[in-house]
C-alpha cells in the first residue's frame, strides 16, 4: 500500500539517483579503462595543461609593451624577496638584492669604460662563478647580447668563437689570463677591448675591470637603455660543442631564452626548491635551463666551479638541494663512486638533464632513491624538443597532439650510408613508421623558427631541409636519429655521423658503447666507424679506457661483444687510451679518432683486433694490418 503512495517528486528523485549512479559508474568504468589502456593519461593531461599555461604566458610577454624579458622577471623577484639567497658559492651567499646591485655596478662600469650601448655584443670568457651571473645581468640591463665562450678553448678555437659573434669587447676571468695572452696580439690588431676580472694587471692591452666595478654606482639603470629589445632580439650566442669540427655560435633570441627557462616549471620545480648547478654556464643546460630557469622560478641556486662526483651528495645534503642537473656521463660518474651507507639520505626529488643510458638510469634510482628523472631531448639552436615527464626509463619524451600542433615535427627515413634523407619518386621525404629509426626534423614556422648560426651562413643552410612533406616546405634538420614506440614514447638512437653502416646494416654507436662498458675491465668506450680500403661502409672501432687497476681482458671482452652484439655491430678494432677526449659537456670527440684509423705504425696506443678464429681480441700488429689491407683477412 505504501508503495502505491510514493509521490511524483520522490519518484523523480529516485530516478535521478539511479541515473546519477549509472553515469558515475560509467565514468568510473571509463576512467578505469582509460587507466588500463592509457596508463599515462594523468601525466599527459598535467603536461598539456602546464604547457598551455606557459604558452599563454609567453604570448603575453610577446605582445606586452614594453617587452617583458627574463631580466624584468628577475627584477620583479628582487622586489618580492631582496634578501632571499639567489646563489650559494664556495661558502658565500649572494641574495637577489646583492646580484641586482652588483649587476648595476657592472653595467655602469662597462658603460663608462667600454662605451657599450644597446645591441653591442660582448664575449664572456668566464669560469663558473657568481661574477658570470652578475656580469650577464649587467649586460642585459644595457641591452647587450652576450657570447658565452667555453673557458676550455684556446688559441685558434678561441679566436674563431670570438670572431663569430661580432663582439668588440671581451671580458675574462683572472684565472684565464694565460689563455688571453696567447691571442692578445690578434685581438689588439682587430681593435678589441679586453678586460680582466682583476684589480691589477701588468700586461699591456689588457684592462682591469674589477677595480672599475668596485668604484661604480649601484643605483638602478634606466629601462630606456634597452628600449628597443623585443622577443626576436638576440639575447645570447651559445656555442655548439664542436664534436664534429669547430664550434658554431647558435643565435639565441629572447623568445628562446623564455622557452628554455620554462623547462623547470614543466618538470615540477617550484619557488621553494633549491637547484644544484655543476655544469658549465657557457652551455645552454647550465645557463638557460639552470640559471635562467632559476630566475624565472625565483629559487635558490647552488653553483659549483665544476662537477665533482665525490662531493656531489655532500653538497646536496649541506645545502638541502631538491633539484639536480645532469648531462652526458655525469650520472654514470655518480654511479661509479664507491658505495656508502645512507646514499638515499638526501632531499633531491627531481633530476633534469639528458644523455643518461638506460642501465645507468636504473642503477641511479636503485642506489640513490626515488628521484623523478626528467630526461630531455633538445638542441640549443633547434626548434623542437621533448621532455620525458613520466617515469618511463630510457625515453626522452612522449608524442602528444598539443605539442605536435604547436611545434610540428616528423621522423623521416634516413640513408646512413649516403648520410641523406630517403626520398620518393616525387622528391619528397618518406615518414618513418612506428618503431623505425628516423631522422627528426622540425617544421620551421613563426612559432618554431630556426635562426641559425652567427657568422656562418653555410652551416646555417646545412641545417635547413626543403621539400620534406610537400614542395616548398622548410624544416630544421636536427641531425639526430630517434624512434617512436607504439605507446607514444620517444627514444634517442644516435647522431647522424655517429651511426654508421657496415655489411648493409646500420650500427648505433651508443648501443655498442653500452655493451662494451659492461665488460669487467672497460670503464669508458667511444665507438665510431672507420674506413677500410676495398670495403663499402665503415667498420666498427672503439677507443676505450680501463677500470682503475685492471688490465685489458681480451677474452672476456670478446665474449661480451659476441654474446650481445650481431656480427656487423661488433667493434673489430679496439684502441686502449689513458683517457677519452671530451668536450666541456662530456660529449666524446670522434673526428680525430676517425681520421687516425687503426694503423699501428701511426698510433702509439695499444691496438687490438677481434679474431674470430682465436675467439678473443689479439694485439693488432703491422702484419695483421697489412693482411687486412691486402684482404688476406676477411672482415
Amino acid at each position: 500500500m505504501s508503495a502505491m503512495c510514493v509521490s511524483p517528486l520522490h519518484r523523480a528523485r529516485c530516478n535521478m539517483y539511479i541515473w546519477f549512479t549509472v553515469v558515475a559508474g560509467l565514468a568510473l568504468l571509463s576512467i578505469s579503462l582509460l587507466g588500463t589502456f592509457c596508463p599515462h593519461l594523468g601525466e599527459d593531461c598535467a603536461y598539456i595543461l602546464a604547457s598551455l599555461k606557459l604558452g599563454l604566458r609567453l604570448f603575453k610577454y610577446k605582445s606586452s609593451k614594453p617587452f617583458y624579458s627574463v631580466l624584468d622577471c628577475f627584477l620583479d623577484a628582487v622586489k618580492r624577496h631582496p634578501t632571499k639567497v639567489f646563489v650559494h658559492f664556495e661558502g658565500r651567499e649572494y641574495s637577489y638584492g646583492d646580484m641586482d646591485k652588483r649587476s648595476n655596478k657592472v653595467a655602469r662600469a662597462l658603460q663608462a669604460e667600454a662605451r657599450l650601448k644597446e645591441g653591442d655584443s660582448v664575449a664572456l670568457f668566464l669560469a663558473n662563478e657568481p661574477s658570470f651571473v652578475w656580469t650577464w645581468l649587467g649586460l642585459a640591463k644595457l641591452g647587450c647580447p652576450a657570447a658565452l665562450l667555453n673557458f676550455n678553448i684556446r688559441s685558434k678555437s678561441l679566436l674563431h668563437c670570438f670572431s663569430c659573434c661580432g663582439a668588440k669587447v671581451l671580458i675574462a676571468s683572472q684565472e684565464l689570463q694565460g689563455a688571453l695572452e696567447e691571442v692578445l696580439p690578434t685581438l689588439r690588431e682587430q681593435g678589441i677591448s679586453v678586460y680582466l676580472m682583476s684589480e691589477t694587471c701588468s700586461i699591456e692591452g689588457i684592462n682591469t675591470l674589477s677595480d672599475k666595478i668596485s668604484r661604480a654606482s649601484d643605483l638602478p639603470l634606466s629601462r630606456d637603455l634597452r628600449a628597443n629589445i623585443n622577443i626576436r632580439s638576440t639575447a645570447l650566442y651559445i656555442y655548439t660543442s664542436g664534436t664534429t669540427g669547430l664550434p658554431k655560435a647558435a643565435v639565441v633570441t629572447h623568445e628562446r631564452v623564455w622557452a628554455a627557462s620554462f623547462i623547470q616549471a614543466v618538470c615540477g620545480v617550484t619557488s621553494e626548491d633549491i637547484f644544484y648547478i655543476n655544469l658549465p654556464l657557457y652551455h645552454s643546460a647550465g645557463f638557460l635551463i639552470g640559471m635562467i630557469g632559476g630566475m624565472e622560478r625565483g629559487i635558490t641556486i647552488v653553483l659549483r666551479r665544476k662537477f665533482s662526483a665525490s662531493q656531489f651528495w655532500d653538497d646536496c645534503r649541506k645545502y638541502n638541494v631538491t633539484v639536480m642537473q645532469y648531462i652526458g656521463e655525469t650520472m654514470r660518474y655518480l654511479c661509479n663512486t664507491p658505495r656508502k651507507d645512507g646514499e638515499k639520505n638526501h632531499r633531491v626529488r627531481i633530476a633534469i638533464g639528458n644523455g643518461v643510458r638506460t642501465d645507468i638510469w636504473s642503477e641511479f634510482l636503485n642506489r640513490f632513491g626515488d628521484i623523478k628523472v626528467r630526461e630531455l631531448y633538445a638542441a640549443t639552436e633547434g626548434n623542437i624538443g621533448f621532455i620525458n615527464y613520466t617515469s618511463k626509463i630510457g625515453a626522452v619524451g612522449r608524442v602528444n597532439f598539443v605539442h605536435r600542433f604547436f611545434f610540428p615535427y616528423t621522423l623521416i627515413k634516413f640513408d646512413t650510408e649516403k648520410e641523406e634523407p630517403v626520398r620518393n619518386s616525387e622528391g619528397l621525404c618518406i615518414e618513418a613508421a612506428t618503431g623505425e629509426t628516423g631522422l627528426l626534423v622540425g617544421r620551421v614556422t613563426r612559432r618554431s623558427p630556426f635562426v641559425g648560426y652567427a657568422g656562418n651562413q653555410q652551416q646555417t643552410e646545412k641545417k635547413r631541409l626543403r621539400d620534406v612533406m610537400k614542395k616548398g616546405d622548410l624544416y630544421f634538420n636536427t641531425g639526430d636519429l630517434l624512434w617512436f614506440d607504439d605507446m607514444k614514447f620517444v627514444y634517442f638512437q644516435d647522431r647522424v655521423g655517429d651511426t654508421f653502416r657496415w655489411k648493409g646494416e646500420n650500427v648505433a654507436t651508443s648501443e655498442v658503447a653500452d655493451i662494451l662498458t659492461m665488460a669487467n675491465c672497460i670503464f669508458e668506450a667511444n665507438v665510431y666507424g672507420v674506413k677500410v680500403e676495398g670495403h663499402e661502409g665503415r667498420i666498427g672501432m672503439a677507443a676505450v679506457t680501463l677500470q682503475e687497476g685492471e688490465d685489458f681482458d681480451s677474452l672476456h671482452t670478446y665474449k661480451q661483444v659476441v654474446n650481445y652484439l650481431p656480427a656487423y655491430a661488433r667493434p673489430r678494432f679496439l684502441r686502449i687510451q689513458p683517457c677519452l677526449e671530451m668536450t666541456g659537456t662530456f660529449k666524446m670527440k670522434k673526428v680525430k679518432l676517425v681520421e687516425e684509423g687503426f694503423n699501428p705504425a701511426h698510433i702509439e696506443d695499444p691496438l687490438y683486433f677481434l679474431d674470430p678464429e682465436k675467439k678473443m681480441y689479439v694485439p693488432l700488429t703491422e702484419d695483421i694490418y697489412r693482411a687486412i689491407a691486402c684482404r688476406d683477412i676477411k672482415l
